[in-house]
């Protein structure tokens, strides 16, 4: 499912293709090619399920801004060339359904090819050179006609790349409509016109002209039934625009010498149709995007382009452009040269352009420079202020809403010194139909202002705005959605692009982000780089590229004494059907060492393989898969082949692995044990190491200390390197020490039950601090009691993350009970002790609660001390502790806990859930009544 591909050419198969891709996928192909060079990619077959599942092409890196077409469907799509150096691809499955797949076949082209343009269906192709001079022709089998270009010629283009100076042609049958138009202009109207077309038509034209021309079409007339009769025009920018619906069109301007218009209706109701006037521009300076057109409130004014005389004459006036529903215009002239602005009302999004300029078009229009802008309302977002903070689309992380129109507007504190900068944790709409528009200042929508539009699930890595304001605009269609995105933003000086950050397993060069400043970037020994190598603040305080990434290769040959290796995308995820070989050569007489310090796979179906050698059939030294970390293993020989498979669903988070390289002579390096301290760095023959835990762990596994020994003829250690771990209970007696949960500092097992009792010398008392404490709230408890066992009073039960600072002990024995149930677990604890003495004539100091205040400091005998909670937390006891003569205080000290249900009384306050900050428990009936003062609601 996915990766990086390289070479002259290869080919691409949808996983489980020919029977069937699984569902839920999201794989990424990006195939990279010599620098100036191209890619062509020629589908072999091709069925995935219409409009749900659907292949995403993108010409360069799979970014929004390289986005070129969507695949879905059961139709072979026609080859497709890039116009750059890299060409990605993106196969996307819903929940259910799935079909056969596709299969690509991809080439690298030098600049001095075309490509293979492939055959229309019913065509034949005659010619198989490609290349600049080369001709090709084209007919079509019997029945059929061939509409545009019969010879197709390869040229070089002024950016030194070669292309095709026409379409290919298609063949339609004999008495199909369509057909090739040429000449300077012409008009094109779907049959029938201006009567009703016919149901189940399918129609289309190709108008060509010679290179470097372009084509202007404009619309006169346009009715079709909404989303199942459609217009389809390829050529132009976008690469292809579909029309539907009631509305005339805005202009279509070609980027190319052809446009070609594909006319589809459905077996139910008919309209009017279309007419549209063509006309073609020599090869000049013509570098217009187009203007939009609208329909004019007077039916009887439309653009009627002929009449008995030929061509009408210019208008100089263009059509009354009408008010936005909910919204309103400002300015009522419509001649040339004229511009009309628009607003929305309050609580309305407006969408679009702010202000069209009357302009004229195809020398014989005047058209608004867009389409009047539409107000929509706004159902969601917020204003915000720096400096700095989060926000998230509605529902995060669940699916967002359909027809959302959500305004974010942040807002810098600091008006003259600072920009604004906003980074995505999370990114992930529906690509092509939900978009994010981000704005620098001025008015929301006003299009003068916009940074970025942002679908599908790549962003960059930060965006910077000019000004101290920033807007974002979400809008979804009707349809499901994603998850939507999580935002941080903060404030940073001006002419400043922000840190990007430095890839994962990368190194960065550098570390200025101001205006020109520029960024370098490599990545660690056996890691590939993604991306560019270099990159620079922009005046505009935007980075010129997203840092790149580095990849783990599923294939290569490791040479350096000692290295790392891992799954692809370690840790998040190595993906579906994956067939990896690395070899570990050393030098010859040496031998090899692996370390395995993550290991997490699906148990039973993903595996991986260590052969002693460097082929297919070397012997296997271990056949490893499920969750648990495998063993150290050292080669016989100085060559190690890793195999990894994984098959079509699910994955695990992959391995890390360590090796190093050592003579025949010597021992491999044991490495350091976590929690630990290792002395000795001599693993020759007879050297020796030894390890200390670190405070808290004791040793779980070997000998302090471990000899390189020959043993059966083989160079290898006396045992296995010690391990440290955080023991279950024990009993302590030094001065001072660390008490940790079992697991620390990851997390503890379940059905625990640990005992430890600390001891200090008579006359002493004991104190112990809570550095960390967190437990699965109300089911995974640490009690404390006041002397050395069970039956001895109790000093305080504690779950959640809900501690005193700490606690003492009126004896010199403390014990403390961990338990745990069959389910989840936590980081656990890490507590200090120490022996204290025992002042005469006071207590010791009892703490502040958590979420808590503490009236008094004086902790003599007869004094007394009392406490309150923050809001919506209520003492457990609300007893003053008084300093008995014992020099203990008459009760323990009282935590501050979110109670379930209860009457609030005043005029303001706060309710939490049980157990808040932490997890609320399972199974509650809580009920607040709030009481405030009488006639006020």
């Amino acid at each position: 499912c996915g990766g990086t591909l390289k070479g002259l050419n290869g080919t691409i198969e949808s996983p489980g293709f020919p029977y069937g891709y699984p569902n839920g996928a999201n794989c990424t192909w990006v195939i990279i090619a010599e620098e100036r060079n191209r890619i062509q990619i020629v589908f072999q077959s091709f069925a995935l399920e219409e409009e749900y599942d659907y292949l995403s092409l993108y010409d360069g890196h799979p970014h929004p801004a390289n986005f070129r077409t969507r695949l879905t469907g059961f139709h072979l799509p026609p080859p497709v060339t890039s116009t750059k150096s890299v060409f990605s691809l993106r196969l996307t499955s819903d929940f259910a359904v799935s079909a056969h797949g596709f299969k690509v076949y991809y080439e690298e082209l030098q600049s001095s090819s075309c490509g293979n343009p492939g055959v229309p269906p019913k065509g034949i192709l005659y010619g198989q050179r490609f290349d600049v001079g080369d001709k090709i022709r084209y007919s079509c089998v019997t029945g059929y006609i061939l509409d545009g270009h019969p010879q197709l010629t390869c040229i070089a283009s002024s950016v030194n790349t070669a292309s095709w100076d026409f379409p290919v042609p298609i063949c339609r049958a004999e008495d199909a409509c369509g057909g090739t138009m040429r000449g300077s202009s012409g008009i094109i109207s779907s049959p029938n016109f201006p009567n009703e077309y016919h149901n189940n038509a399918d129609c289309t034209w190709t108008i060509v002209a010679e290179p470097g021309d372009t084509i202007s079409l404009i619309f006169t007339d346009f009715q079709m039934e909404e989303k199942y009769d459609y217009l389809e025009i390829e050529g132009s920018e976008p690469p292809t625009i579909g029309l539907s619906g009631m509305n005339i069109p805005p202009p279509v301007i070609s980027n190319k010498n052809w446009l070609r218009l594909h006319f589809v209706t459905d077996s139910n109701h008919r309209y009017r149709g279309f007419s549209a006037h063509y006309q073609v521009k020599k090869a000049i300076d013509f570098k217009s995007r187009g203007f939009k057109l609208f329909p004019g409130k007077d039916n009887s004014n439309k653009f009627s382009i002929l009449n008995e005389g030929g061509i009408k004459q210019a208008s100089n006036l263009c059509p009354d452009p009408g008010e936005p529903e909910n919204g309103k215009r400002i300015g009522s002239d419509f001649s040339l040269g004229a511009t009309v602005q628009f607003s929305c009302d309050e609580d309305y999004v407006l969408q679009g352009s702010k202000s069209i300029t009357c302009q004229r078009i195809a020398e014989v229009f005047a058209a608004w420079s867009d389409h009047r802008p539409v107000c929509k309302v706004k159902t969601c977002g917020s204003n915000l202020q720096g400096p700095g903070g989060t926000f998230t689309s509605p529902n995060f992380p669940f699916q967002y809403d359909s027809n959302a129109q959500c305004v974010w507007v942040i807002t810098a504190i600091n008006t003259n010194k600072v920009s604004l900068i906003i980074n995505f944790e999370e990114f992930d709409l529906e690509i092509g139909y939900d978009t994010l528009t981000i704005g620098d200042g001025g008015e929301v929508g006003d299009p003068k202002t916009v940074l970025q539009v942002l679908t599908g699930s790549f962003v960059p890595d930060l965006i910077v705005s000019m000004s101290n304001q920033m807007w974002l605009h979400l809008q979804t269609d009707e349809s499901v959605g994603s998850i939507g995105f999580k935002v941080n933003y903060k404030e940073i000086e001006k002419e400043s692009c922000g840190d990007p950050g430095t890839p994962l397993y990368g190194i960065r060069e550098g570390d200025g982000f101001s205006n020109r400043d520029v960024l370098r970037f490599e990545c660690q020994f056996g890691f590939e780089l993604i991306g560019e190598k270099s990159i620079i603040c922009q005046e505009n305080n935007q980075w010129s590229a997203n840092i790149p990434i580095c990849i783990f290769p599923c294939l290569s040959n490791f040479t350096a004494p000692m290295g790392t290796v891992l799954s692809p995308d370690y840790p998040e995820g190595y993906g579906n059907n994956l067939n990896c070989i690395w070899t570990i050569i050393s030098d010859p007489g040496s031998r090899i060492h692996l370390s395995f310090n993550d290991f997490d796979l699906e148990s039973q179906f993903d595996f991986l393989a260590v052969k002693d050698g460097d082929s297919v059939d070397s012997p296997i030294i271990g056949t490893f898969t499920g969750a648990e970390v495998p063993s150290h293993l050292t080669s016989n020989g100085h060559i190690l082949r890793l195999e990894f498979q994984a098959d079509h669903s699910m994955s695990g988070r992959g391995f890390n692995i360590t090796y190093n390289t050592f003579g025949h002579n010597e021992c491999p390096d044991p490495g350091v044990p976590i929690n630990a301290r290792r002395f000795g760095d001599n693993f020759q023959l007879g050297s020796s190491i030894s390890v200390i835990c670190e405070e808290g762990f004791i040793k779980t596994q070997g000998t302090e200390t471990i000899t390189c020994m020959l043993v059966d003829g083989k160079v290898m250690w006396s045992g296995p390197i010690p391990k440290c771990g955080a023991p279950c209970g024990g009993h302590f007696s030094s001065p001072s020490g660390v008490i940790l949960s079992p697991g620390w500092p990851g997390y503890y097992k379940d059905s625990l039950n640990c005992e430890w009792v600390i001891e200090a010398e008579p006359g002493h008392s004991i104190k112990i601090t809570f550095e960390r404490f967190q437990t699965e709230l109300n089911y995974d408890v640490l009690e404390v009691h006041d002397g050395p066992n069970l039956l001895s009073p109790l000093l305080g039960s504690y779950n959640g993350t809900q501690v005193p600072q700490f606690l003492f002990s009126s004896s010199n024995f403390m014990y403390l009970l961990f338990t745990t149930d069959n389910s989840r677990s936590n980081n656990g604890f890490k507590i200090h002790y120490e022996s204290v003495t025992v002042n005469t004539y006071s207590c010791l100091d009892p703490g502040i609660p958590v979420h808590g205040r503490r009236y008094g400091h004086d902790f003599s005998i007869g004094s007394t001390v009392s406490f309150s909670c923050d809001p919506g937390y209520r003492l457990s006891h609300e007893e003053p502790l008084l300093c008995e003569k014992n020099h203990w205080w008459s009760h323990p000290l009282p935590t501050c806990d979110a109670l379930c249900g209860g009457d609030v009384r005043g005029p303001s306050g706060t309710i939490l859930s049980p157990g808040y900050p932490d997890l609320y428990p399972n199974s509650l009936n809580c009920t607040w009544t709030v009481d405030v003062t009488h006639g006020k609601g």
